[in-house]
């Protein structure tokens, strides 16, 4: 892939939960560049981030009223939510709240985790990708 030019758009912004060396988890907010390129020709260059690495997939869907008690991610994984609400609260106290279309990379494996919320009157979908 060339670069068509030096065109950018404003970097895709996820949200990261990890967990620190004394067990605790944190919220912080990550961004990941993307350069319109020729991707694809004879199509119109479009908007690509750097390659990173991802294996399968699979979905997580969570009923009306799901609570997941402290826990840590049974894997390095990113999480787009494509329908419902869901909050997310880490052991320092700070809760996040998603909507369709929110990007969160889970990272923490180890310690207390978290807590996930389904927040909403309906089910809440995610698209996830194991991330190593």
């Amino acid at each position: 892939m060339t670069p068509s030019s030096s065109s950018r758009i404003s970097p895709i912004r996820y949200h990261r939960i990890y967990a620190d060396a004394q067990g605790n988890s944190h919220f912080a907010t990550d961004s990941i560049e993307q350069s319109s390129v020729k991707a694809a020709p004879p199509a119109a260059p479009f908007y690509v981030s750097g390659d990173h690495p991802a294996t399968k997939y699979r979905f997580y869907t969570f009923e009306p009223g799901w609570i997941g008690d402290w826990h840590q991610a049974p894997t390095r994984q990113f999480l787009a939510l494509m329908s419902g609400t869901v909050e997310m609260e880490t052991t320092d106290g700070e809760v996040r709240h998603f909507a369709p279309g929110d990007l969160v990379l889970l990272e923490d494996t180890t310690g207390r985790g978290h807590v996930t919320r389904n927040t909403g009157s309906g089910y809440a979908m995610y698209f996830v990708v194991p991330a190593p």
